[in-house]
């Protein structure tokens, strides 16, 4: 495991590393998820493997330190992503990011530009969510505030996510996650989407092809975003079919001809 100081408090993020050449491939989880859990299979697929691989954790989630005095926006969790890259020698990398982790992906390639060549977004969230009762994800935590979630609102989370994403949940700090929830409704301004069009990087945006047309994908396509339906997925595409997670990925990152 390998760690790095991210915030002046001396917080770490830490992440699990695989040697292998360059460009840098960084792999960031979603929401109350942990990366070696969710990307260890697919980093290391045929198609993806032999390349310096970083599945790191977002501070207040998985292995890294959750400071309860962090307000987890996604500025404050790129610039913290940002710092640990920097201390891991990492510059141009290609990002392989899930969800919650695209936001901040997105935001990362915006304020630090050097950091990122380019951008492979799994599902991620491109626009404010509004927070409601009853859901298991961002929008149901972010309908608490934060004394009625730290009281016990968690429970009613963990009783209403599947068994294998509390199973991650559970390792995030709770200020974390709830305050990472909040701020993943609310997106950021301009909305990470507005940010996404004005990059210049390569980029693509994979999505489950059962969930029909990504909204505004003309506009996204016309500026140079490659939107790719996966089949037979659901919202947690490299695990539900890792086999088109990684030709989908492979070809974002090297271009088809090469494989």
């Amino acid at each position: 495991m390998h760690s790095a100081i991210a915030t002046p408090q001396g917080d770490r993020i830490r992440w699990v590393e695989l040697p292998g050449r360059e460009p840098t491939r960084v792999y960031v989880h979603g929401l109350g998820a942990t990366s070696p859990a969710y990307f260890t299979a697919s980093a290391t697929h045929p198609l993806l493997a032999g390349h310096r691989s970083l599945l790191i954790d977002l501070l207040g989630h998985g292995l890294s330190d959750r400071p309860t005095d962090s307000d987890y926006t996604l500025e404050a969790h790129a610039d913290a992503l940002a710092t640990a890259l920097t201390a891991a020698g990492v510059t141009d990398a290609q990002l392989i990011a899930h969800s919650m982790g695209g936001s901040v992906a997105i935001v990362l390639a915006t304020r630090h530009p050097h950091l990122v060549s380019q951008l492979v977004l799994i599902d991620a969230n491109l626009d404010p969510i509004t927070p409601r009762a009853g859901a298991g994800g961002s929008t149901g935590i972010a309908h608490y505030s934060e004394a009625e979630f730290l009281a016990g609102g968690w429970r009613e989370i963990r009783d209403w996510v599947s068994a294998h994403w509390w199973s991650t949940m559970r390792l995030a700090g709770r200020e974390a996650l709830h305050r990472s929830a909040v701020h993943l409704t609310r997106g950021t301004d301009p909305s990470m989407r507005d940010l996404l069009l004005k990059l210049s990087i390569p980029r693509t945006y994979l999505l489950p092809a059962a969930d029909g047309p990504l909204p505004g994908t003309d506009a996204l396509t016309a500026a140079g975003v490659n939107v790719v339906p996966i089949p037979d997925s659901g919202h947690n595409i490299m695990l539900d079919n890792p086999e088109a997670f990684a030709r989908g990925t492979a070809s974002a990152l090297t271009g088809p001809e090469e494989h």
